[in-house]
């Protein structure tokens, strides 16, 4: 089994029901085990548009499915909740699923890359991932996910 943490975001349509959804989702995937989930917060949209305030929490899970099932899986949740493909970067959406870690590892690919490549960047990641693992060590920065948090702007 492989540990991973996603996270969950929402804020078109009833936020909150859709980030339920999407965490019963992911813990009915295929043998997966969701171990827990931090504090939903709501917090305003970086980058994009104008738009709504998100929600957004992250989830600890243990999984069966490699790291290209587990994403393929996310994406599949995504359009069952009503995603759509955007041309519009970081615009409003019913749901965000991202695949933050994965284990250690580390995939740098046209359209996956693990560890989330702007994970250390994002407070509303971040706060989310340090209630649940403060002491996790960012695979390619060496840093403590509570380090991270603390140098974040």
């Amino acid at each position: 089994m492989a540990r991973a943490f996603v996270g969950l975001g929402s804020n078109i349509g009833d936020r909150l029901a859709l980030i339920d959804q999407a965490a019963k989702a992911l813990a009915a995937t295929r043998g997966a085990q969701l171990i827990q989930m931090a504090c939903i917060r709501e917090t305003d949209p970086v980058g994009g548009p104008p738009q709504g305030k998100f929600l957004n929490t992250v989830i600890e899970l243990d999984t069966p499915l490699t790291l290209h099932q587990l994403f393929t899986s996310l994406q599949a949740i995504e359009r069952t909740l009503g995603r759509q493909s955007s041309p519009e970067r970081w615009g409003p959406r019913p749901i965000d699923l991202d695949l933050l870690l994965y284990d250690s590892q580390v995939v740098q690919e046209p359209r996956l890359t693990v560890p989330h490549p702007r994970l250390h960047e994002r407070r509303f990641v971040l706060e989310p991932l340090a209630e649940l693992a403060p002491a996790l060590t960012h695979p390619v920065l060496k840093r403590t996910i509570a380090e991270l948090l603390a140098a974040c702007g």
